[in-house]
C-alpha cells in the first residue's frame, strides 16, 4: 500500500476521502483553489497545495503531486473522476489511479456508447436517438440528455415538437459548459419512473460483487435530494435480475474498482432500462456502506494496489434500511434555485445519531462558484420508518442560519405520508408538495418569538457598561412594557413584556415567561408552561431561534425607520449571482406572461428570467457575458394598463 495519497476534489468528498486514508494509516494530500482557502476540507488534509487555475487543471494537480511526494491520486466524484485522459496522465506519470482505467472510463463516460455495449451485452434500453429529427419516432414526452455528462446538466423534458428546438439548443450549452462537450441526444421520457442504481465493485483478477441497489428517485432539476437502500420497490426477484444486469454489463467492459449501474425503472409495468455507468464514487455511497457494512473507499483504495476483493457475491449481508438526504444551500420557495451567503449558524445536535458528511462549518461562506451541496446526512435503522424519522429528526435539530437551504423541505419530504408509503417515484414532488419552509403553528411561532425577544433582553443587558443586573426598561417606578418586533415571513410578530420583581416577565395580556439560564448562544426559558432550551443566533439584524421544527429566522425590526430608496417599479432582478448569457428582448419590445427574457447561468446551470406579466420592456440593464450579482436589477417592465391614465380637464 502507498503512503501518501492526493486528494484531487474538494469539500465534503474530500474530508471523506482523508477520513478513510486516516483509517488505513495514508497521508493526504490536498488542493485548492483560491474561493476554497478557508475551506475545512484543508484542514483536515495533512498537507495542501494552492491551485492557480482550478480544479480542472490535470497538469497542475500532477505537479502538486511530485512536489509532496503523493504516490497515488483519488479524484472523488465529478470534475477530473470521469476524465480518461487524465487518467492516463496520472498512470503515466507512474502514479496509482484510484478508479477504473481509462480504457474503461472513455467506454462508459460517453452516454451513447455506454447504451450500445449495454445492448451488445442484452441489457434493456429505452429508445434514443442522437438526430432531432428522430422525436416523433422516439415519442412525446421525451428527455434531451447530454452525451458526456450527469448530475442533470444538459437535461431537459420535452412534451411537444414546439419546443425541441429550444430545448436542445439550452441542452447543448448547458453540457457544453459543464463538460466541454456539447453533445446531446434523445431519449423517451417515462412519466411514472423511478431511478434505481447498482453498486458494483470489482478487483483486477476478475472478481465482480454487487452490493444491492439504491433509489435515487426524489429529484429536482434532474439532480437526486434523497437516496436509499434498499429501494421500497424493488423485491428480490427484481433485485437479482437488476444485478445480474450490472455484472454482465461489468465483465464485458473490464470493469474494477467501484461504480454503479443506473437504471430507470416504469413503475406501472416493473420494467427496467439501462441509463447510465457511473465510473466512480456516487455521491450517495454511504447508504451502501451503512446496510453492507463495507468501506467503498477502502475497498477501492485496495483494488488500486492489487489486492484482490478475498469476498463473493454470497458473502455480501444486508442490514436494515439507511437513507441520505443532500442538504443543499438552495431556496425551495424559489424554484429551488441556489442561494448564497455566510452560513452564521451551523451546529448539529448531538442525538439522534446520524452519519454527517460536510463540506463546511459554521462562518464557511457559499459562494457561486461551486455546486450548492453543504451536507449529506445519513441515517441508518432496523427499519424504514425508523431511519425516516430519525433523519428527520436530526435535520430539524440541525441549528442552521445564514444561507437559504432545503433542510425544511428534506424534513417535510422525510415525514410526509407519501414518502414513508414508499410513492418515490420521479414525479414526488409535484404530486405530493412537501413543505417547502418551516410551518409553525400560532402557538409555537409565539413560544419562538418570545425566546427571541427574552434572549435579546439578555444580550443588551451584557451589552450595557453599567448596572447589568438591572432589568431592561426598569424604572424607580412601575415597570413600562418593553416591545418587540419581529418579522417572521414578512409578517410581523410584536412581543411585549416587562419584568417583574420575582425576575420572571409578563408577557403579553396574559401570558408569563422565565428565563431560567441565558448564554450568548442559547437561552433555557420556560413560557406559558413551556420550558425548553433554545440554540440562538445572531447576524446583525437577523436572529435565528431554534424550535422543536427546524430554525426560525427572524428579522429584527428597527424602533424607527429610516427612509430609503425603493426598488426600481416593474424591475426584473437576478435570483443569484451569475453570468447573463442571452437577452431575448429590446427596449420597447411587448412580451407576454411567461415569456423569456434573459438566461443566465449560475453554478453552471441554466436560470431563466420570464416575464411576471404581459407589458412593455422599459429598459434593459445587462448584456451578453455581463457578470451580475444576486438583487441587480436585470430589466423593467411596464404592465399592460400602467402609465396610461391621463389627467381629464
Amino acid at each position: 500500500m502507498f503512503s501518501t495519497l492526493l486528494i484531487a476534489n474538494r469539500g465534503e468528498i474530500a474530508r471523506r476521502i482523508v477520513r478513510g486514508a486516516n483509517e488505513m494509516g495514508i497521508r493526504s494530500v490536498g488542493v485548492y483553489v483560491d474561493a476554497d482557502a478557508s475551506a475545512p476540507f484543508i484542514g483536515d488534509c495533512d498537507e495542501a497545495v494552492r491551485l492557480s487555475t482550478g480544479y480542472l487543471d490535470g497538469a497542475a494537480i500532477l505537479d502538486a503531486a511530485r512536489l509532496t511526494g503523493a504516490e497515488a491520486i483519488h479524484p472523488g466524484y465529478g470534475f477530473l473522476s470521469e476524465n480518461a485522459e487524465f487518467a492516463a496522465q496520472v498512470q503515466a506519470a507512474g502514479l496509482i489511479w484510484i478508479g477504473p482505467s481509462p480504457s474503461v472510463i472513455a467506454a462508459v463516460g460517453d452516454k451513447l456508447a455506454a447504451k450500445e455495449m449495454a445492448r451488445s451485452a442484452g441489457v434493456p434500453t429505452l429508445p434514443s436517438s442522437e438526430d432531432p429529427s428522430d422525436a416523433r419516432s422516439i415519442g412525446y414526452p421525451l428527455m434531451v440528455k447530454a452525451a458526456a455528462g450527469g448530475g442533470g446538466k444538459g437535461m431537459r423534458i420535452v412534451h411537444d415538437a414546439e419546443h425541441l428546438e429550444e430545448a436542445v439548443a439550452a441542452a447543448r450549452r448547458e453540457a457544453l459548459s459543464g463538460f466541454g462537450d456539447d453533445r446531446v441526444f434523445l431519449e423517451r421520457y417515462v412519466a411514472a419512473s423511478r431511478h434505481v442504481e447498482i453498486q458494483i465493485l470489482g478487483d483486477h483478477y476478475g472478481n465482480l460483487i454487487h452490493l444491492g441497489e439504491r433509489e435515487c428517485s426524489i429529484q429536482r432539476r434532474h439532480q437526486k435530494l434523497v437516496e436509499e437502500s434498499p429501494s421500497p420497490a424493488v423485491d428480490e426477484a427484481m433485485r437479482a435480475a437488476m444485478g445480474a444486469a450490472a455484472l454482465e454489463l461489468a465483465r464485458a467492459i473490464g470493469y474494477h474498482s467501484a461504480g454503479t449501474v443506473e437504471f430507470l425503472v416504469d413503475d406501472d409495468t416493473r420494467d427496467f432500462y439501462f441509463l447510465e455507468v457511473n465510473a466512480r464514487l456516487q455521491v450517495e455511497h454511504p447508504v451502501t456502506e451503512a446496510v453492507t457494512g463495507i468501506d467503498l473507499v477502502r475497498e477501492q483504495l485496495r483494488v488500486a494496489v492489487g489486492e484482490p476483493l478475498g469476498y463473493e457475491q454470497d458473502d455480501v449481508e444486508f442490514d436494515g434500511h439507511a437513507i441520505e438526504v443532500r442538504l443543499c444551500a438552495e431556496d425551495p420557495s424559489a424554484g429551488f434555485l441556489p442561494a448564497t451567503g455566510t452560513l452564521v449558524a451551523f451546529e448539529s445536535a448531538f442525538d439522534p445519531w446520524v452519519r454527517w458528511e460536510s463540506g463546511v462549518e459554521q462562518g464557511s461562506v457559499v459562494t457561486v462558484s461551486f455546486d450548492p451541496l453543504l451536507a449529506k446526512v445519513i441515517a441508518h435503522a432496523p427499519t424504514r420508518l425508523e431511519a425516516a424519522s430519525t433523519l428527520a429528526l436530526a435535520l430539524e435539530r440541525l441549528h442552521l442560519g445564514g444561507v437559504a437551504t432545503n433542510r425544511d423541505f428534506l424534513a417535510a419530504t422525510l415525514r410526509h405520508e407519501g414518502f414513508l408509503a414508499g410513492d418515490t417515484t420521479t414525479s414526488f414532488i409535484e404530486r405530493h408538495q412537501p413543505a417547502r419552509v418551516l410551518a409553525m403553528g400560532a402557538d409555537e411561532l409565539d413560544w419562538a418569538a418570545t425566546a427571541g425577544a427574552l434572549w435579546l433582553q439578555g444580550q443588551n443587558r451584557c451589552a450595557t457598561p453599567v448596572l447589568q443586573n438591572v432589568p431592561s426598561g426598569w424604572r424607580n417606578a412601575r415597570l413600562p412594557r418593553q416591545r418587540v418586533t419581529l418579522r417572521w415571513n414578512d409578517e410581523p410578530v410584536e412581543v411585549t413584556y416587562n419584568a417583574r420583581r420575582d425576575g420572571s416577565f409578563s408577557v403579553g395580556d396574559h401570558g408569563h415567561a422565565r428565563v431560567h439560564r441565558w448564554s450568548d448562544r442559547e437561552i433555557d426559558v420556560e413560557v406559558n408552561g413551556r420550558r425548553a432550551t433554545s440554540r440562538v443566533t445572531r447576524a446583525g439584524e437577523l436572529l435565528f431561534v431554534q424550535t422543536p421544527h427546524g430554525t426560525a429566522r427572524f428579522e429584527i425590526a428597527p424602533l424607527f425607520v429610516v427612509p430609503g430608496g425603493a426598488a426600481a417599479l416593474g424591475g426584473l432582478s437576478a435570483p443569484m449571482p451569475g453570468v447573463i448569457i442571452d437577452v431575448r428582448v429590446s427596449v420597447g419590445q411587448h412580451v407576454e406572461a411567461g415569456e423569456t427574457l434573459v438566461v443566465m447561468e449560475a453554478m453552471k446551470m441554466e436560470h431563466v428570467i420570464t416575464a411576471p406579466t404581459a407589458g412593455t420592456v422599459g429598459e434593459v440593464l445587462v448584456a451578453k457575458t455581463q457578470q451580475v450579482d444576486g438583487g441587480a436589477v436585470l430589466l423593467t417592465i411596464e404592465a399592460d394598463g400602467e402609465g396610461t391614465d391621463e389627467d381629464e380637464d
